[in-house]
């Protein structure tokens, strides 16, 4: 396929991926990985938000509803469900706060103020139980089992993601004239958390640094900027990325990833390298299939497609990323091109 970046953009192209990830949603709005799979709910917010850039409102709007609807008491919601019941009852800092990113591009993508404030109690619960997670550096605790004990791990990604959550659930705040000075202190100390204390972020068993997310994610969610978001993306260049065909996973695994390399051109694109994010975007779409959907990525060195399911998450990573290449699109304005993010 020789198809140049406009035709990458185009709605032509990219309707039959978001046309994908309507085809697996459920009646009750919830967004599976496939179907038949499980559902999480930063994946699920993750094609919630796929589907608004493909101007399926209602179907989008439908997605959050489904997590207000079954939201706990706490605030929060378990880590997977499957057919309309809890699966893992452990509850994941990141994947509770994301409902923010998600409804906040749901109002960029539509200026729908009546859904923004319909939504606003359940954003404002969710943010509440995630910075009941803190730690004493700033840093949010990755996960909370089903009795309600945290475990005493952070990682870069997850608070980054959470940085990102908390940051759009104060641009909601905004618009709906609520003052939140608290949210914005535990951001401002999430933010040094990361910045400056990267050796606390990691889990004791394993090296986390081994993962493309705990590169980029500090980029893509500006908890970085300038200089110095420049300097980690460069700094983990030569190990993640593989020319021509996108960005590894893990250093532990030959193995290139859609959702990862959409994300890298995210990242890219927020600080304004343009051109290398469209270079690394047209590597991803040898990994399309004949429906407009994306597999998972592709081993290394035997260039095979594996596995070969097509997760609604991963197609959702890809639209978002092209989004991110049109000027003024929803998922630029979500993610505040150029300059400095301010908690």
């Amino acid at each position: 396929m020789n198809l140049n970046l406009d035709n990458y953009l185009s709605e032509e192209y990219l309707n039959p991926t978001v046309s994908s990830i309507v085809d697996v949603q459920l009646a009750d709005g919830s967004i599976p990985w496939f179907q038949g799979g499980i559902t999480d709910t930063w994946t699920h917010v993750e094609s919630a938000m796929a589907l608004d850039v493909g101007n399926f409102h209602g179907e989008a709007r439908r997605a959050y509803e489904w997590l207000s609807q079954i939201q706990l008491d706490d605030g929060s919601w378990y880590a997977s469900y499957k057919d309309g019941k809890p699966l893992e009852t452990y509850k994941v800092s990141h994947s509770v706060s994301y409902i923010a990113v998600g409804v906040w591009h749901h109002y960029l993508s539509t200026g729908d103020v009546s859904s923004l404030r319909k939504m606003w109690p359940a954003v404002q619960a969710a943010i509440d139980f995630v910075l009941d997670m803190r730690g004493p550096n700033g840093e949010i605790y990755w996960a909370r089992d089903s009795a309600g004990a945290i475990y005493p791990a952070a990682l870069i990604s997850s608070c980054s993601s959470t940085y990102l959550s908390i940051k759009s659930a104060l641009s909601m705040a905004s618009v709906l004239g609520e003052e939140k000075t608290d949210w914005k202190k535990a951001n401002a100390a999430l933010v040094k958390a990361i910045q400056e204390l990267p050796c606390v972020l990691s889990t004791p068993q394993e090296n986390r640094f081994t993962f493309a997310m705990d590169w980029y994610y500090p980029a893509m969610c500006s908890v970085v900027n300038g200089d110095d978001a420049k300097l980690r993306v460069s700094s983990g260049w030569d190990k993640f990325v593989i020319d021509g065909f996108g960005c590894l996973c893990s250093l532990e695994q030959g193995w290139v990833t859609a959702a990862e390399t959409s994300e890298l051109a995210i990242a890219l694109a927020v600080h304004g390298e343009y051109k290398d994010s469209a270079t690394v975007f047209n590597w991803i779409h040898q990994l399309r299939d004949d429906d407009g959907a994306y597999f998972y990525g592709i081993a290394l060195p035997t260039k095979e497609i594996w596995p070969e399911e097509k997760p609604t998450w991963t197609s959702a990573a890809v639209v978002l990323a092209a989004d991110m290449l049109r000027p003024m699109s929803a998922t630029s304005l979500l993610l505040d091109h150029h300059g400095l993010t301010k908690p």
